[in-house]
C-alpha cells in the first residue's frame, strides 16, 4: 500500500523522483526522501571528484583498487569475497557514497566478452554464491550494493540495442539463476537493469523481468535503477517496474502527461517513492565524509587485503617443479616482459579506478632477490621491436630461470567492445619461443582480463601462472606466489578452450543485425565440453598448488525427501601447507543428453597443513537437480538416477556415487492436447487410456502395429485421434479428460502426488 505522505505529494514532484538530478545523484525532496549518491564499482569506489567531467573515468578520487571480478571469481572463496565487500563498503561510506554499483554478475557466455573482467564466472552457482557474499559484505557498512546487469548482458557489441534471443530453460537455469540466489539470500538494496533487450523486449522496460520475476516471484523489495542511458521510454519503464532512470534525460513532463492522460497510474509513482524511502532507511541518513586520517587508515587496511586477495586469485595452470623459486638459491633470475614493469591490474571503462598505490612484479622481485636481469622484450602497444627481443634473449641466456610476463595490452579489452580473438599478441608469443630456446627453465606469468589461448605456446614453459588482472597489489602478490611465500590457491572460474572455434558460442557470438542467438542454450562453458567429452586446454575448476591433495570416503546420505548430505575426506599428502577447492557436481544419468552431464552444485575451500585431513560435508537438494519446465512454467524434478561427482575440477573427478529420486511427484493436468506418451506417463491417464484402447478400433490393431508406428502414435495429442477414423469423437475426448482429472484428484487427495 502506498504511503499517504507519498500520495499527497504533487504529481510533478513524484515524477522528478523517478529520475536522477545529475550523473551520480538521485533526486531528493525535503521531507519526503533524500538524494542518494551512487558510485561505480565493482572492484573499487570510483567517486567523481569535484569539478570533474560528467563520467569522471580516469579522474576519480583515488581509492583502493581490489582485484576485479575475474580474479575474485577465481578465488572460489566466499569468505574472502565477503571481506573484500566489507572493505569496499567501509571505503564507500567514508567517501559519502550511498550505493556502490556492483557486483557485476553476468555469465561469461563467450571468452570474447569485452567486459568479462568485471564478471565472476561462466557458472551460475559459483557466480551466485560469490556475488551474495560481496553484497552482504558491502551492505554490512550501511552502503547499498547494486547487482548488475539484469539480465542476459553477455556482450558489448551493440550492447545498447542488441536483443539476446535465449530460450526459457537457458534463461532460468543459467542467466537468471545467480540473480535469483543473490536476491533471495543477500537482499541487495538495488538491482540495475541492463541495456540489452531479452527476446525483443528492452530489459529496462520489461514487465515480465522487473515485476513478475524479480518482484513477484523472488520477492525483491528494493530499487531498480537503469544502466546509465538505458531507458528509451520513461513511461514504459515505470510501468514495467523500473524505479530510477540514470542519468536524467529531462523527460519528467512525459511522465506527468502520461498520468494525466490515464496511460500511467499515479500509484506507480507512489510505489517508487515508497521504495526510495525504504532505501533511505537501509543506507541510513546522509553521512559525513571521513577525515583524511580516518580515510588513510581505511586504505592502509584495504591495501593489505587487496594484496591478499590478489595472491589467492592467481591460478597455477602447470608446474613441473620449477615453482616456487628459492630466494636463497644462487640461481640467477631473468625477468622478461614490459608487463613486469608496467602492470595491467584492471580493465577499461566505467570500472576504472585510480589506485591509492601500485606495485609492479619487477620491483617486488628485485626487493626480494636483489639484482635481477630485466628486459622489456616487447612494447606495451604491441609493435614488434627486434632490438628488445635480442636484449631479452641475452638476459635469459645468462640466467637459470626466465620469468616471462605476457598478457593483453590495455587497448585489447574494455567495456564497450568485444574481443575478436583469444590469442596473445604475436610479438609476445615470438618472444617466448626465442627465450625458451636459450633459457634452461621458463616460467610464464599471464596478465589478462579474459581467457587467452595457451595451447600454441604452453610447451615452451615449465610453469604457467594465470595472473588475470589483480588490482593494485598485483606485483607484490605475484612475487609472493613465485617465491613460495604463499601457495597458489585460485581455480578456474571459466574453461580455457584449446581453440576459440571449440567454444559453444563460437558460431553465434556476438550475433548480427541487432540479434544475438544463444544457440548453445543451457550448454554454456564446461556444460558443453563435459557433456560432449570434448578436450580443453584447462577445465573449469582447475588449479594447481605447491602440494598434493587426496580424496576418500565418499558417503551420500539421504536426510529428507530429495535431500542428501555428501560427505568425504580431503588430505594434504604433500610437503607444504595449501588450500584445496573441493567441488561437487551432479547430473541426471541418461543415455542421450537432454541437459548438461553435470553441473556445479557445491564447493568448499579448505586450508590444510602437510599430513592434515579434513572432512567436508556439502548439501545436495531438489533445487540442485531441477530443470525448468517450459510447458508448465515451473521448476520440475524428474524421477531417475543422478550421478554425484566430487573432485578437483569438472573433469578431475576423484569420487563418484549415484542417488535415486522419485521426482517431485507433481501431477500436471492432462488436456486434450497432451500427447499419448504424456497420458501413458500419468498414473491416472494410463488407466483411462487403457480403457479407450479396449473400446475402440485401436485395441484390435495394436498387437500388429509396427514399432516405428507405435513411436509415431505416442507423439500424437489425444484430440488428434479424432482425425484417423478410429471411432474417437470430441465427446469421447472430453469424457476421457474429465475421467483423468477425477483420477488425478483422487491421487492428490491421497497424498501420493502434488499439484504443480
Amino acid at each position: 500500500m502506498a504511503d499517504h505522505e507519498a500520495e499527497r505529494a504533487p504529481l510533478a514532484l513524484k515524477a522528478s523522483l523517478t529520475s536522477g538530478s545529475d550523473t551520480w545523484h538521485s533526486t531528493g525532496a525535503p521531507g519526503l526522501v533524500r538524494s542518494f549518491l551512487l558510485a561505480d564499482g565493482p572492484h573499487g569506489v570510483r567517486r567523481q571528484g569535484e569539478g570533474g567531467d560528467a563520467l569522471g573515468i580516469g579522474t576519480s578520487v583515488p581509492a583502493t583498487c581490489f582485484p576485479p571480478a575475474v580474479a575474485l571469481g577465481s578465488t572460489w572463496d566466499p569468505e574472502l569475497v565477503r571481506r573484500v565487500g566489507e572493505a569496499l563498503g567501509r571505503e564507500a561510506a567514508a567517501l559519502e557514497v550511498d550505493v556502490l554499483l556492483g557486483p557485476g554478475m553476468n555469465i561469461k557466455r563467450s571468452p570474447l566478452g569485452g567486459r568479462n573482467f568485471e564478471y565472476l564466472s561462466e557458472d551460475p552457482h559459483l557466480t551466485g554464491r560469490l556475488a551474495a557474499a560481496y553484497v552482504e559484505g558491502v551492505q554490512s557498512s550501511g552502503v547499498g550494493a547494486c547487482v548488475k546487469h539484469f539480465a542476459v548482458n553477455n556482450q558489448e557489441t551493440d550492447r545498447m540495442r542488441v536483443s539476446a534471443e535465449v530460450d526459457q530453460r537457458a534463461l532460468r537455469e543459467v542467466y537468471l539463476r545467480p540473480f535469483e540466489h543473490v536476491v533471495r539470500i543477500a537482499r541487495p538494496a538495488v538491482v540495475m537493469s541492463a541495456y540489452n533487450s531479452i527476446n525483443g523486449v528492452p530489459a529496462s522496460e520489461n514487465p515480465w523481468l522487473l515485476t513478475r520475476v524479480l518482484r513477484e516471484e523472488w520477492g525483491f523489495d528494493g530499487v531498480v535503477v537503469s544502466d546509465w542511458g538505458a531507458v528509451n521510454d520513461r513511461v514504459a519503464a515505470l510501468r514495467a517496474g523500473l524505479d530510477l532512470e540514470m542519468p536524467p534525460t529531462g523527460t519528467d513532463a512525459e511522465v506527468v502527461a502520461a498520468v494525466e492522460r490515464g496511460e500511467l497510474d499515479e500509484s506507480v509513482l507512489d510505489a517508487v517513492v515508497d521504495r526510495l524511502r525504504r532505501l533511505e532507511e537501509r543506507v541510513g541518513a546522509a553521512r559525513a565524509r571521513a577525515t583524511e586520517e580516518e580515510l588513510a587508515a581505511i586504505r592502509r587496511d584495504n591495501a593489505e587485503l587487496a594484496r591478499e586477495a590478489a595472491a589467492r586469485a592467481a591460478v597455477l595452470l602447470t608446474n613441473d617443479g620449477v615453482l616456487p623459486l628459492d630466494p636463497s638459491s644462487p640461481d640467477t633470475v631473468a625477468v622478461i616482459g614490459e608487463l613486469a614493469r608496467t602492470p595491467r591490474f584492471q580493465g577499461g571503462g566505467s570500472s576504472r579506478i585510480v589506485p591509492t598505490e601500485l606495485s609492479s612484479a619487477l620491483d617486488a622481485l628485485t626487493r626480494r632477490l636483489g639484482a635481477v636481469r630485466f628486459a622489456p622484450g616487447y612494447t606495451a602497444d604491441g609493435v614488434a621491436d627486434e632490438a628488445l627481443v635480442l636484449a631479452a634473449v641475452e638476459a635469459a641466456r645468462d640466467a637459470q630461470v626466465a620469468v616471462v610476463f605476457l598478457g593483453l595490452p590495455e587497448h585489447a579489452e574494455s567495456e564497450g567492445f568485444d574481443r575478436t580473438t583469444i590469442d596473445l599478441p604475436a610479438d609476445q608469443v615470438g618472444l617466448l619461443e626465442r627465450v625458451a630456446a636459450v633459457a634452461p627453465r621458463v616460467v610464464v606469468v599471464l596478465s589478462n582480463g579474459g581467457v587467452v589461448s595457451v595451447a600454441q605456446w604452453q610447451h615452451h614453459a615449465n610453469a604457467v601462472l594465470e595472473g588475470w588482472l589483480l588490482g593494485q597489489g598485483a606485483g607484490a602478490a605475484t612475487a609472493d606466489l613465485l617465491l613460495g611465500d604463499r601457495s597458489p590457491s585460485g581455480r578456474l572460474a571459466e574453461t580455457i578452450p584449446l581453440r576459440l572455434s571449440d567454444h559453444p558460442s563460437y558460431l553465434t557470438f556476438p550475433g548480427a543485425d541487432g540479434i544475438s542467438v544463444y544457440g548453445e542454450s543451457a550448454f554454456v562453458g564446461y556444460r558443453h565440453f563435459d557433456t560432449l567429452g570434448r578436450p580443453v586446454a584447462f577445465p573449469f575448476g582447475h588449479g594447481l598448488t605447491y602440494t598434493r591433495f587426496e580424496y576418500s570416503d565418499l558417503q551420500v546420505t539421504e536426510v529428507a525427501e530429495n535431500a542428501w548430505e555428501v560427505t568425504f575426506s580431503v588430505a594434504n599428502t604433500g610437503q607444504r601447507a595449501g588450500q584445496e577447492v573441493a567441488q561437487l557436481y551432479a547430473g541426471v544419468v541418461e543415455p542421450h543428453p537432454t541437459r548438461p552431464r553435470s553441473e556445479l552444485r557445491g564447493f568448499a575451500k579448505v586450508d590444510l597443513r602437510p599430513g592434515e585431513t579434513t572432512t567436508v560435508t556439502l548439501p545436495l537438494t531438489a533445487a540442485d537437480l531441477r530443470t525448468w519446465d517450459v510447458r508448465g512454467q515451473r521448476w520440475a524434478l524428474a524421477a531417475g538416477e543422478y550421478a554425484v561427482r566430487v573432485g578437483a575440477s569438472s573433469q578431475d573427478v576423484r569420487l563418484e556415487a549415484t542417488v535415486h529420486s522419485d521426482g517431485d511427484r507433481v501431477l500436471v493436468p492432462l488436456t486434450a492436447q497432451s500427447t499419448i506418451a504424456e497420458w501413458r506417463a500419468d498414473p491416472a491417464g494410463r488407466e483411462v487410456l487403457a480403457a479407450l484402447l479396449g473400446q475402440t478400433a485401436l485395441g484390435a490393431t495394436r498387437s500388429s502395429v509396427a514399432p516405428e508406428l507405435v513411436r509415431m502414435f505416442l507423439s500424437i495429442p489425444l484430440d488428434k485421434l479424432r482425425s484417423f477414423g478410429l471411432g474417437v469423437t470430441a465427446e469421447t475426448v472430453a469424457k476421457l479428460v474429465a475421467e483423468a482429472r477425477a483420477g488425478q484428484e483422487q491421487l492428490l487427495a491421497a497424498g501420493a502426488y502434488r499439484r504443480p
